[in-house]
């Protein structure tokens, strides 16, 4: 089959990933229509109860600390370095009670359960331990862009307005905590390097030069407001907004935009890499385990990336000349990234690319799964404020989000494979299901494991192959630029964070395996320096749900279902990638043993 050859070396080489696998024999079903096996009916033992009791118990505490937006708070977070030390101190507690609780010894439906949940905690605990909240921002996402993001939430009552009211007055609470620890950070070293600092300060400007309240970002939701608020209520609400930007919102970011350019940045530190951070190697390691879900070492992560990379680009070399090209690699790289053909005359012609991609993905879903989520999800644009240093695209939360951001660096050939990662059937498709279908305790419906779902949706542009999603060479050549993208991150990432490798390497290492514009590899190089091991996930994650596949085929024959095995996959909600093996192995055996009870029938 096109889309999963040529992985049986690449995978050997992440065997290791299924090697801690905690031992599992079931999937909980996500719906009584599901096709799964069914969960085992007996009941839970004491452990079961002993091990959800503190995971009950913790998240209970910290839905209190930290309240989610859905939960609608009317005050921002409390970041202060008190307040972080004595949650360091409960969720180390936490560890300890877990530590105690062998994995083999819980029922079988609670073993991926206490995977997810473990790993929640530790990664609270390493993140404590190394005061992240010391470095709140990266290249790519800020707190302060997040505040400014909450004025795109859906706003239907006069209830919803003065909450958010009441967040904007607590702006410069909020950032003056966040620049104390920042400070803190300072004094020791533990900074994002100075090198990609430059330009970052663009989304504070947004707020801060607007000289009429009523042209502020922050004041998006009171100019078109529901009808079911009365007159008076809109009068009100927006003089108080009026008061608010002027008198707490603008001054915070503007005292936030000085820090920034007088303090932080000259105080930057020059080096790149995670590793010579204070306890850098260490630091390193955990965000390596916090995004992949395994404990795989920098050099095997570039050893794995490097063999990606050269497999990916021999499959690159063949499409090529299936266009008639034949000059010479470097140059037919150039050609994509400077041939009008390719660019967009408008922005909206490449959301109506993108719009086109998912109707042609919703005429083939019904193919390959049997479940599918009942709601939607909205495609927009990045906002202005954010676009010239965000990525590409982004999906979740019931939006799909491509930058149209500098149009000839968003070429055609890119689209498609960026569409089914980002909106159908991968991130905001895969969304939706999660948050209508995954019946599971809500601190595992609510987890994010990067590996599971980035891995998912890189998965998901091989199977557009299969759907017929991709119209021409070009546009099969753009998915294997994608896939180059994520294999180049194992080597740019542990490049850059183990191994010592300045800004310009990385950036002539994608340029030359990749026909990324030159702006999207300078925001991307800039992404992985300062968010050491995000950019790990995808491909790690990727390459076992492909075994995994590959597996299901060979072992099952005529008898394999692509559905089922899809729906399977996605019941799981989130899992760590060694549950998700342990998982999915027990599926296909069960699905073999089936078959062939059902012949032995016949």
């Amino acid at each position: 089959m096109k889309t999963l050859t040529a992985y049986s070396a690449i995978a050997a080489a992440v065997g290791v990933l299924a090697i801690a696998a905690l031992p599992t024999t079931t999937l909980a079903q996500t719906t009584a229509t599901r096709t799964a096996a069914a969960q085992p009916t007996t009941a839970p033992s004491a452990l079961d109860a002993q091990f959800r009791a503190i995971a009950d118990e913790e998240y209970a505490w910290r839905q209190r600390e930290m309240p989610s937006r859905a939960s609608k708070p009317s005050t921002l977070p409390d970041v202060s370095a008190a307040t972080q030390q004595r949650r360091l101190a409960y969720w180390t507690g936490v560890q300890t009670r877990l530590n105690a609780i062998s994995p083999d010894r819980l029922s079988p439906s609670e073993r991926t359960n206490y995977a997810v949940y473990k790993h929640q905690i530790d990664n609270f605990v390493d993140d404590g331990r190394h005061r992240l909240y010391e470095m709140p921002f990266t290249a790519d996402s800020s707190f302060w862009s997040s505040i400014a993001g909450m004025a795109n939430q859906t706003f239907t009552s006069v209830e919803d307005y003065e909450r958010y009211l009441s967040q904007l007055r607590d702006t410069p609470r909020y950032f003056d905590q966040q620049i104390t620890n920042m400070r803190a950070g300072l004094a020791r070293g533990f900074t994002q390097p100075k090198a990609s600092l430059v330009g970052r300060d663009v989304s504070i400007l947004s707020v801060t030069e607007p000289t009429d309240p009523l042209a502020n970002p922050m004041y998006k939701p009171f100019i078109d407001m529901p009808s079911m608020i009365s007159d008076a209520d809109k009068q009100r609400l927006r003089a108080e907004a009026v008061q608010v930007i002027q008198q707490q919102v603008v001054p915070a970011h503007r005292t936030l935009l000085s820090f920034i350019r007088d303090e932080y940045m000259p105080g930057a530190r020059d080096t790149l890499g995670a590793n010579r951070l204070p306890d850098g190697e260490d630091f390193y390691q955990t965000q390596i385990r916090q995004y992949t879900s395994v404990n795989l070492t920098p050099d095997q992560i570039h050893q794995i990336g490097r063999a990606e990379v050269a497999r990916i680009r021999a499959e690159m070399e063949t499409v090529m000349r299936s266009t008639g090209w034949t000059g010479s690699f470097a140059e037919f790289i150039t050609f994509l990234k400077t041939d009008p053909q390719f660019q967009y005359d408008k922005p909206e012609h490449l959301l109506w690319h993108g719009a086109w991609v998912i109707k042609k993905v919703d005429g083939k879903i019904g193919q390959y799964f049997n479940v599918k989520p009942r709601d939607t999800f909205s495609l927009i644009p990045v906002p202005p404020a954010i676009a010239p240093f965000y990525t590409a695209g982004r999906g979740g939360n019931g939006a799909c989000l491509l930058n149209t951001y500098d149009l000839p660096s968003r070429p055609r050939y890119n689209i498609p494979a960026l569409t089914v990662h980002e909106c159908n059937p991968g991130h905001a498709w895969h969304g939706v299901l999660r948050r209508e279908h995954a019946q599971l305790p809500e601190w595992r419906s609510q987890a994010g494991i990067s590996a599971f779902g980035e891995g998912w949706a890189l998965y998901t542009e091989k199977l557009a192959v299969e759907m017929g999603i991709y119209e021409d060479a070009y546009e099969d050549f753009g998915r294997l630029n994608y896939e180059m993208w994520r294999a180049a991150r194992l080597v740019i990432d542990t490049g850059l964070h183990s191994k010592g490798w300045t800004r310009e390497q990385a950036i002539a290492f994608l340029s030359e395996n990749t026909a990324l514009s030159d702006h999207e590899v300078g925001t991307e190089i800039d992404r992985y320096i300062t968010w050491p091991g995000q950019a790990l996930a995808y491909k790690l994650g990727e390459i076992e749900i492909v075994r995994l596949r590959r597996l299901a085929e060979a072992e099952l024959g005529a008898d394999f279902d692509i559905k089922a095995f899809h729906d399977h996959l996605l019941a799981l909600g989130v899992a760590t990638i060694p549950a998700m093996t342990t998982e999915m192995e027990a599926f296909i055996a069960e699905s073999k043993q089936a078959a062939t009870a059902a012949r032995a029938g016949r």
